[in-house]
């Protein structure tokens, strides 16, 4: 039955962030309430005949629509704190760039699937395309701080279509057979691409013309995505009428409270979680929208989303395993970047770094899907944690002398690591729900959606909070071996105070500088602490992930040697 399905699925696509899969399976799948759509018999024989030079086309094209859409994403997020200049803002005004931008991302493409479904896939990834370069567009307007957050919050629902169009490109430069084998992991790879490039390009795009550098270049590239869409052809499904009524009223529930949970915890840290009572306020009001989405699906003949089977314990497992994923990857994504900051580093000393990850990617992503055509797909798993563990062991050495250059070594490891982790995880959850029918897709998408993206903000944040608390920690033990009695103290005082000692001629005002200059490296050592005590935190859960990996990968294997009959039961 899976494989007939699997035959039957020329548009089937899965995404990073925010995952949506394609309308062939609308074509080849019974949707609830309806007759089974036919399958043009016909479908699949262009991809299995699709020539070397179209297939590089197709797979190029996906992989600009995915740097598209991440270097939307990503290009705020590298340069959050260059930004407060631009804006005049803090960084606590500054981030609710990126929390505008999360909000309707989170949920969008949960309601884009049916959308697309139901009104074709040629329109819908034609409308989306200028939607997104208007979106680009607006960015060069923005004045100040409140048209920047307007004008995210619309990129982030813009940038949610393209990245699913960007599956569907690279997916269909595959045969049926190799859609969730090798597309499906190099389509993941791609998602990959954009944070580091972001990372890369963004010092001379910032010394160029600043937030509107930034952003000519993203709506360059929506432009040479523009033709993409329109002279490339996706295989077109035929369209089934899977939008109900109150799919509307338990979207517009969902959307609000993903919302509200990932605005949370983008400025919860920032704000200090039990500072800010707006804080509160997004917690509760997530909690009473899904809580009564959960009232209006569970009664539900065809549900927008199947909570039952959401929470069934296969699920529970998956999910588990992504945020999992999530947690060790945000070592790289979040807080290593916080750590080069704090070394007084800027972005353009760490550019070769971002190359290093890049190209590790790259290497890791190819030997993943070298991985999928075998048998031996499970041990990806065991070889990602294993680099993210050791990555991440290596980084909990470091001081305040180290450099990027000491670095590259374990953050390869880490990049090429989080490559291989995902794609076959995706495989089996979304080829378990390709088994059980279209509805079961969107139910995917919410659990996908809810690790990742809301995954990668809890992460992000648990993080952030985690070093914040060890640098007070650190800081206190630090601050009370600091006696002015001490030879070594006074000494390192006295050097301090020298460079001003032609400056300024008061003894008090001078001692004072010499304090403060003295705090300030206190503070730089003891946040060096606690980004070393959060890299060897990485590390463990990396390390526990492996250990459960592995047991039950054995228990697996004992259950199915077990459950053989025995030579003698069979003679």
């Amino acid at each position: 039955m899976a494989e007939s399905i699997r035959d039957g699925v020329a548009e089937s696509a899965v995404q990073r962030v925010t995952v949506t899969p394609g309308d062939q399976t609308a074509a080849s799948l019974p949707v609830a309430g309806s007759e089974p759509a036919p399958v043009p018999a016909a479908a699949a024989a262009p991809l299995a005949a699709m020539p070397t030079w179209r297939m590089g086309i197709y797979m190029v094209s996906g992989m600009m629509l995915f740097l598209t859409q991440g270097l939307g994403m990503n290009i705020v997020n590298a340069n959050l704190y260059q930004l407060q200049g631009e804006f005049s803002s803090s960084v606590n005004e500054v981030v609710w760039l990126s929390a505008a931008y999360v909000a309707p991302y989170a949920s969008l493409s949960a309601a884009l699937f049916k959308i697309r479904a139901q009104y074709g896939l040629r329109p819908f990834a034609q409308f989306s395309i200028l939607i997104f370069i208007v979106a680009s567009c607006l960015n060069l307007l923005v004045s100040d701080l409140h048209s920047a957050i307007v004008v995210r919050f619309i990129s982030g629902m813009a940038a949610a279509p393209l990245s699913s169009l960007g599956f569907l490109y690279m997916l269909e430069a595959f045969p049926p057979q190799r859609k969730l084998t090798v597309g499906l992991s190099l389509a993941l790879l791609c998602t990959l691409l954009a944070a580091p490039v972001a990372r890369i390009v963004s010092p001379s795009l910032m010394q160029i013309g600043g937030w509107e550098g930034l952003y000519t270049f993203e709506m360059a590239l929506a432009l040479i995505a523009l033709p993409i869409i329109y002279l490339l052809p996706l295989t077109a499904p035929p369209r089934a009428n899977v939008i109900e009524r109150m799919d509307i009223l338990s979207y517009l529930l969902l959307a609000t409270g993903l919302g509200c949970i990932a605005i949370f915890f983008t400025v919860g840290r920032f704000y200090w979680w039990f500072d800010a009572p707006f804080l509160g306020l997004l917690l509760a009001a997530a909690v009473a929208c899904l809580t009564v989405m959960a009232l209006i699906e569970l009664p539900r003949k065809n549900p927008l989303i199947d909570l039952r089977w959401v929470f069934s314990r296969e699920n529970i497992h998956m999910a588990g395993v992504l945020l999992l994923f999530r947690a060790v990857t945000s070592e790289q994504s979040s807080t290593a970047p916080g750590f080069y900051q704090q070394l007084g580093l800027v972005n353009d000393q760490t550019i070769m770094l971002y190359v290093v990850i890049l190209l590790a990617s790259i290497v890791g992503g190819l030997f993943c899907v070298l991985l999928m055509t075998t048998r031996y797909v499970d041990t990806a798993h065991a070889i990602a944690l294993v680099l993210i563990a050791t990555g991440a062991y290596l980084d909990s050495q470091a001081t305040n002398l180290t450099r990027p250059e000491q670095m590259y070594l374990s953050q390869a490891m880490i990049a090429a690591g989080a490559a291989m982790f995902l794609p076959p995880v995706m495989a089996k959850g979304f080829g378990g729900a390709l088994a059980k029918g279209l509805p079961y897709l969107v139910n995917f998408i919410a659990i996908f959606l809810f690790t990742q993206i809301i995954g990668s903000t809890m992460a992000t944040a648990a993080l952030g909070t985690f070093v914040t608390i060890r640098e007070k920690f650190h800081s206190s033990v630090l601050v009370d071996r600091l006696l002015l009695s001490d030879p070594l103290v006074a000494q390192r005082l006295a050097q301090l105070t020298a460079s001003y000692g032609r400056v300024i001629t008061d003894k008090v005002l001078l001692n004072a500088e010499g304090l403060t200059l003295l705090g300030t490296q206190v503070t730089r050592e003891a946040y060096v602490l606690a980004y070393a005590d959060t890299f060897l935190v990485i590390s463990l859960a990396a390390l526990a992930g492996l250990v459960l990996l592995l047991a039950h990968m054995a228990w697996l294997r004992l259950s199915a040697a077990r459950a053989a009959p025995s030579p003698s039961s069979l003679s």
